[in-house]
């Protein structure tokens, strides 16, 4: 934790630029934005990611990110908005702290979605027959 970036910034300890800051979380700029308004949104309660996280934590911090999801998007006119968290290094996870990514979106931006795999109807059957014993 005294070494996470997000911890230090929601202590003061490194600048930010704040949108919003209540009790559970805080909203700031993304310093390597991937488009205009690119802001996150970081819980206060230090975890490394979803999986570890409490639920009152995340769910709070998609609060925050219901709360200003229409002021990032119309404080830069975008046409849409991409909400997402990523956990773990292989999904592109950079500072091991959850954090929600409010992405605009412009007609012709260039940003890709992910892909698609190929799954049989049987196949996706089996993978959420996999996903409910795991619960």
């Amino acid at each position: 934790m005294e070494d996470c970036i997000f911890c230090k910034i929601i202590k003061g300890e490194l600048p930010s630029n704040r949108v919003f800051e209540n009790e559970h979380a805080i909203a700031i700029m993304d310093i390597m934005p991937s488009a205009p308004g690119h802001t996150l949104v970081i819980p206060k309660e230090h975890a490394t990611n979803i999986f570890d996280a409490s639920e009152e934590s995340i769910v709070e911090g998609f609060r925050v990110a219901h709360k200003i999801a229409g002021a990032v998007k119309n404080s830069v006119n975008a046409d849409g908005l991409n909400i997402y968290i990523n956990n773990g290094e292989s999904a592109f996870q950079v500072v091991m702290h959850p954090h929600i990514h409010m992405l605009p979106r412009f007609k012709g931006d260039g940003h890709k979605p992910w892909g698609h795999v190929e799954r049989s109807k049987e196949q996706i059957a089996e993978d959420a027959e996999a996903i409910r014993g795991s619960l």
